[in-house]
């Protein structure tokens, strides 16, 4: 293999709980709610898919949304509308919440690398193996990477946003395996979204699959893929 392309949101990294980040913007803004209100309103956020990256099993998206929701990954403008849209169903304090939890969500801080992350990402650059990320998303994810140490290992991002196309069009992956000079057929994708990520068979990309889990809970996800690249 001469490269390997990595999803961002549940592969590499993990987003914060929606609890979590409620209080954190609730803290910001100076504000406080009774327990059992912050509780059921972090529950309401995350039923509803408010928390961008968060993996929801029973997510519920507001029939007025749906149309947007589909394409909220080809811009920044749709992202944040999108997501500020979806929030906006559970009533919070003070209406300039909703924006701040969306900024809240693109900040370092809301976000941590899976635990293996850094040994993989650091062992596949020593074995001169191309790296991407390639990430349906709304905003420029590289600052959380060179915070958290990673940005070295990373060849070339191609953000949905920025090309105005998501996974699981092919037009993506073959934009990352063009940028890392390598044929398709010499690529792996790992990501944890079937649908999305599985868009790179299409180009003859082998695809592996991990778990969109909290990071405490998948401590060595990753290692496998050093095993499809020897």
């Amino acid at each position: 293999m001469a490269a390997v392309l990595f999803d961002f949101s549940g592969t590499l990294f993990r987003i914060e709980s929606a609890e979590s980040w409620l209080r954190a913007v609730l803290a910001e803004a100076g504000l406080s709610l009774p327990e059992p209100e912050l509780l059921r309103a972090a529950q309401g956020l995350e039923r509803v898919g408010a928390l961008p990256g968060g993996a929801v099993a029973d997510q519920r998206i507001p029939d007025e949304l749906a149309a947007l929701w589909d394409i909220r990954d080809k811009s920044a403008e749709l992202h944040r509308a999108a997501y500020t849209g979806a929030s906006r169903q559970v009533p919070l304090p003070e209406p300039e919440l909703y924006d701040a939890l969306y900024d809240r969500h693109m900040t370092p801080a809301a976000w941590a690398p899976y635990p293996d992350a850094p040994e993989v990402l650091r062992t596949l650059r020593e074995r001169g193996i191309g790296i991407g990320v390639v990430s349906n998303i709304g905003w420029d994810l590289r600052p959380v990477f060179r915070e958290h140490g990673l940005d070295p290992y990373i060849d070339t991002y191609v953000l949905s946003y920025e090309h105005g196309i998501q996974k699981p069009d092919p037009r993506l992956f073959e934009t990352a395996c063009a940028a890392l000079g390598a044929d398709p057929r010499d690529v792996v994708m790992v990501g944890d979204d079937r649908r999305a990520d599985g868009g790179a068979a299409a180009l003859g990309c082998a695809v592996h699959f991990v778990d969109h889990l909290p990071v405490t809970q998948r401590p060595d996800g990753l290692r496998p893929v050093l095993d499809l690249v020897r």
